[in-house]
């Protein structure tokens, strides 16, 4: 159909002739009342950013010669961003002849994993960088196993015998 012949038609009908694909050949157009089709388009487009959520990237740094208290705290904290659904960056900085013993700051990353381990994934393992190690962990997928279903017992209400009040005269 020709775009004049198009044109006339939705003229006639009082609607609008929108371009829905414009780089198949031929183009491809309907008839349709633009407004309305904006504020559905808009109204999707709205729906579907309030189902999602935006992945932050929360960085751990860590020092090679850091306490089990510190440690077990930035382990602490590394579980609430994970269980927020952030990934974590868990970064050494060497310093000074520290870079020569690459081998701890491995083994530092390894214990921190898997103290990690039961919440989250290893998503890119240890790696020196220059003079800094990264290492990047991710929530574990939500299991989507259905937990066995207990069956429900009925409970018998317990019956007391029936007894006679006392009266009491005071």
């Amino acid at each position: 159909m020709s775009s004049a012949s198009a044109r006339s038609l939705a003229a006639s009908y009082k609607l609008d002739l929108v371009k829905i694909a414009e780089k198949a050949q031929p183009p491809v157009c309907k008839i349709i009342n633009y407004g309305k089709y904006k504020f559905e388009m808009a109204k999707k487009e709205k729906e579907s950013k309030k189902n999602q959520h935006v992945v932050d990237i929360k960085e751990i740094r860590l020092s090679l010669n850091i306490d089990t208290n510190d440690f077990d705290t930035k382990v602490r904290n590394a579980e609430r961003f994970i269980t927020h659904g952030d990934k974590v960056k868990v970064s050494i900085r060497f310093r000074g002849r520290e870079l020569g013993h690459p081998e701890i700051g491995h083994n530092l990353m390894t214990r921190f994993s898997e103290s990690c381990s039961e919440f989250a994934n290893v998503e890119r393992p240890s790696k020196l960088d220059g003079r800094s190690m990264l290492m990047f962990l991710a929530p574990k997928p939500k299991s989507k196993l259905k937990t066995p279903e207990v069956p429900v017992q009925s409970v018998q209400p317990s019956v007391k015998p029936e007894t006679e009040p006392t009266q009491v005269d005071i």
